[in-house]
């Protein structure tokens, strides 16, 4: 199968997971990427029992309006009950990493407010250590030249993700040549930089769940 199969399986598996276990109405917080595009996609059947939905993009929030989901803002709610967005790499820690689509910051805060995080990707995904993946950090203007030399200073290279901006209207320096074997200590020692908005390692909201697509079929991730 072909990645974009592998994505549409674990999205249906997904799907099956949030709402099979009971017929109750939820409060659903969704991610940002191809494989949360995929969800979105599988979302219809079930829009009536959604009551409302926290996006973690613009990008998001179009698709799930487009299914007349109601989509509310994060600072309108207390949480939600089950988060579903993707990863560009996940270890055998369930350490994250994410921000391809530059929508990471968006996508922690999510993160922080739901009851459950399921994490889904295909498996090209699974790493043992991150890192192989370019690291996303959104930084503001005035803090590039100086976050990217304190990246440099602890083995990183920065390169500036040319013509892009993020929905909070910033950059990102995508860092390279990073071995992330302690995520945790990494992730707190990049947001601490001065001019960071947020790192894009997931480790402090580490997914309860990790669904994984494969050619054998949809598997759940063991630590």
């Amino acid at each position: 199968m072909d990645q974009n199969e592998l994505k549409r399986l674990v999205a249906q598996k997904t799907v099956e997971v949030v709402f099979g276990a009971s017929d109750s109405h939820i409060h659903l917080g969704v991610g940002t990427g191809s494989t949360v595009d995929q969800f979105i996609e599988q979302l219809e059947p079930y829009r009536d029992r959604i009551e409302f939905a926290v996006s973690s993009s613009i990008r998001s929030s179009k698709l799930l309006q487009a299914l007349n989901i109601d989509v509310v803002d994060a600072n309108s709610i207390s949480g939600v009950a089950v988060y579903v967005d993707g990863a560009d790499e996940v270890d055998t820690s369930f350490a994250l990493t994410k921000g391809g689509g530059g929508a990471h910051t968006q996508e922690k805060i999510v993160a922080s407010i739901a009851d459950e995080f399921i994490c889904i990707v295909d498996e090209s995904k699974v790493v043992k250590n991150l890192g192989g993946f370019p690291i996303p950090v959104e930084v503001i203007q005035s803090a590039l030249a100086s976050v990217a030399r304190e990246i440099k200073g602890i083995g990183g290279k920065a390169i500036l993700r040319e013509g892009f901006k993020t929905d909070n209207g910033h950059s990102i320096l995508d860092v390279h040549d990073l071995l992330v074997d302690d995520p945790d200590q990494l992730e707190t020692t990049i947001n601490n930089l001065p001019g960071v908005v947020e790192v894009g390692i997931f480790a402090r909201h580490r997914p309860a769940r990790v669904l994984v697509g494969g050619n054998d079929g949809v598997y759940e991730l063991k630590k």
